[in-house]
Parts: C-alpha cells; sequence; structure tokens
C-alpha cells in the first residue's frame, strides 16, 4: 500500500483543512495516511520563511485573496472552520505530545481533538491549562500526555523529526510526501491524488 507522509502542525490551518481531507482521498486511493509531527516554527527558523498571512502582508490583494480562497475551499468541502483569535498559537507543546502520540491507538483522536479544538473551537492550545482541558473532556490519557510534554526524549524527538523534515526540503506545513515525491499545501491535492491513481 502506498504512504502518504503528511508534515503536520496544527497551528497552520491550512494543515487543517488538509488533516479534514486526506483520510478520504487515501482511501480512494488506497493508499494509507502517516501523521509526522513536526514544529513549524523550527521549520521556518531553519528556512527563513513566514507564515503567509504575514509573508505576504504587504502585497495589495493578496491576504484578501488568501481569506476569499479559503471560504471556497471551506464551502466546497462543506468544513467547520473559525480563524482562531490567538494566532500565531505557539505550538510547542501539543506537538511534542503528538510525539508522544504517534502509534497509539488514540493518535487520530489525538490530532482530531486538537486540529477541532484550535480550528473550529478557537482554543489558545499555548495554554497548557486549557490543553489539559480539552485532553480530558475527550478521554484522552491526560496526566500521561502532559507529563510527556516534558520528556528530554520527546524533546528530542520533535526536534530530530523537525530538522529531518528540513532536511527533505520541507518548508512550510501542511507538506505530503509519497516517496520522495514532495507535495506542499491544500492546492496541491489534486496533484497528490492524480499521482497515487498512476499506475
Amino acid at each position: 500500500m502506498q504512504q502518504i507522509e503528511f508534515m503536520y502542525d496544527f497551528g497552520s490551518p491550512n494543515a487543517y483543512l488538509v488533516h479534514k481531507i486526506l483520510p478520504a482521498l487515501a482511501k480512494r486511493c488506497v493508499a494509507e495516511v502517516v501523521y509526522r509531527p513536526i514544529l513549524i516554527g523550527g521549520v521556518f527558523k531553519a528556512t527563513n520563511n513566514q507564515p503567509p498571512l504575514i509573508a505576504f502582508a504587504g502585497i495589495p490583494g493578496k491576504v484578501d485573496y488568501i481569506r476569499v480562497e479559503m471560504a471556497r475551499f471551506l464551502e466546497r468541502h462543506k468544513l467547520p472552520f473559525k480563524f482562531n483569535a490567538h494566532f500565531p498559537v505557539n505550538t510547542l507543546n501539543v506537538m511534542r505530545a503528538a510525539v508522544y502520540a504517534t502509534g497509539k491507538d488514540w493518535e487520530n483522536k489525538y490530532i482530531d481533538v486538537v486540529f477541532d479544538a484550535m480550528w473550529v473551537d478557537g482554543k489558545d492550545m499555548s495554554n497548557l491549562d486549557v490543553v489539559a482541558e480539552v485532553l480530558s473532556e475527550a478521554g484522552l490519557p491526560t496526566d500521561d500526555i502532559m507529563n510527556a510534554v516534558q520528556d528530554a526524549d520527546i524533546k528530542s524527538s520533535l526536534a530530530d523529526a523537525t530538522a529531518a523534515a528540513v532536511a527533505r526540503k520541507t518548508y512550510g506545513s501542511p507538506t505530503m510526501f509519497v516517496g520522495k515525491e514532495m507535495f506542499f499545501g491544500k492546492d496541491s491535492l489534486g496533484d497528490l491524488e492524480w499521482r497515487l491513481s498512476q499506475p
């Protein structure tokens, strides 16, 4: 079965949108989505990149079009979304927790819950008290997760995963890989599906 490696950070609204679309796309293509947590701040620092709303702030019309394009995507795919009033959110702890969640039977639930807390409910997921409340309400192993974000091995694993993503020419999130071929952003989903459908 083909794999789609999904380099994600909860702080990216476009990563949330791809997360909502990717499972059905993978099912159509008989592929598997493998979630790869990275720290977008570390990627931006290493690649001298910035979030689009900051990078394009001085270009007349560009930010307005980004909003139009996002609204069209939400309407087309019938997705719930609320822009987070706390943006940009420091996602360091929830991304460390994502590393801890990797491979566990509740990994997908954790990813769903945190993405929705960020981009549907508008929660301040940089606040550990808020994170703990969100996880507890979802029935996730809150104490284990909160302890893990302070674990030295977890911290190192996230840093290593971020560096490895940059080494593969990742410069932002959402980034997907099929083998060595990279697909960046929600606009690349059509090309990703086409690639997976090729014999």
